[in-house]
């Protein structure tokens, strides 16, 4: 089951870069608007479309993972998706990784597999009590709704990328936490159940929001404000959700030494990455 959710994790991941790709690629066309004014004007690109279609690949792939295996593993293995990214855009815009972006993605790969190999998240339930959820739901959600406020307030084209980058990685966190139950109850009480829980508008709702905020936060400002709140805000919440939703366990003790290494891998090649992909320079 666990290769399972790994595999299918990794599927997600690479067809959410690809959407991803498409859908950067489209909000760079869109000099400037914000908010439902800027996801009307992205839906007559083709590329944005393309682009949302990798994403609902990526969500039945992600769906897939989350039935067979822990949130705690499956969300942080989306990390991948930036080097994915990376290896899908850059020949189709003629361009070439320099040696230091090499060794970035290297140190993402190496930070996450020392990372998931140490905290070996294992045991789970697909379901978690109202009395866990109401908090949860009350902590993120007030989390997004801060993060947003702030980024309406400030002018700072990094700060606001940040702040929305932030709040987009809760939603996305969120929205995993929810599809994980709703697609428990599918598969243990059929369709009917399904579209009875109130766990399945939840995340489709906080799907929605999650992708607006993304778009918002593509626009508002450069890469590198915005893709390190995206990728290491999306596996530190849904780390931390699993464990409070559904009893999921991670190793503690001297076993957090090697953890936080692999974190620090991970955001020491984020951070490089955002540097270095702006200034790739194209094939001659």
């Amino acid at each position: 089951m666990i290769v399972l959710a790994a595999l299918f994790a990794l599927l997600g991941a690479a067809s959410n870069a690809v959407g991803t790709a498409l859908q950067r690629m489209a909000a760079s066309t869109v000099p400037q608007g914000g908010g439902l004014r800027l996801v009307l004007e992205l839906a007559r690109r083709p590329a944005w479309l393309l682009g949302i279609l990798g994403v609902i690949g990526a969500a039945t792939f992600q769906a897939l993972a989350l039935v067979n295996g822990p949130l705690a593993l499956v969300q942080p293995l989306f990390i991948l998706e930036l080097p994915f990214a990376l290896l899908v855009a850059i020949p189709l815009m003629h361009r070439r990784l320099p040696r230091p972006g090499w060794w970035a993605v290297a140190g993402v790969v190496a930070g996450l597999a020392l990372l998931l190999a140490s905290a070996a998240p294992s045991g789970a339930v697909d379901q978690a009590a109202m009395a866990r959820w109401i908090p949860v739901l009350a902590l993120c959600l007030g989390a997004m709704a801060a993060a947003v406020a702030l980024a309406c307030t400030r002018h700072s084209s990094l700060l606001r990328a940040a702040a929305l980058g932030t709040a987009a990685a809760i939603g996305n966190a969120v929205t995993a936490a929810l599809l994980k139950s709703a697609t428990g109850t599918l598969t243990d009480s059929g369709f009917g159940a399904f579209l009875g829980t109130w766990q399945t508008y939840g995340f489709a709702l906080t799907g929605v929001s999650a992708i607006l905020l993304l778009e918002n936060a593509l626009q508002a400002g450069s890469l590198a404000a915005s893709q390190p709140a995206l990728t290491i805000g999306d596996a530190t919440v849904s780390l931390m959700l699993g464990v409070t939703l559904f009893d999921e366990k991670i190793r503690t003790g001297w076993w957090l030494l090697p953890e936080a290494m692999g974190a620090g891998l991970i955001l020491w090649g984020v951070l490089r990455l955002t540097r270095v992909v702006p200034n790739i320079r194209e094939v001659a």
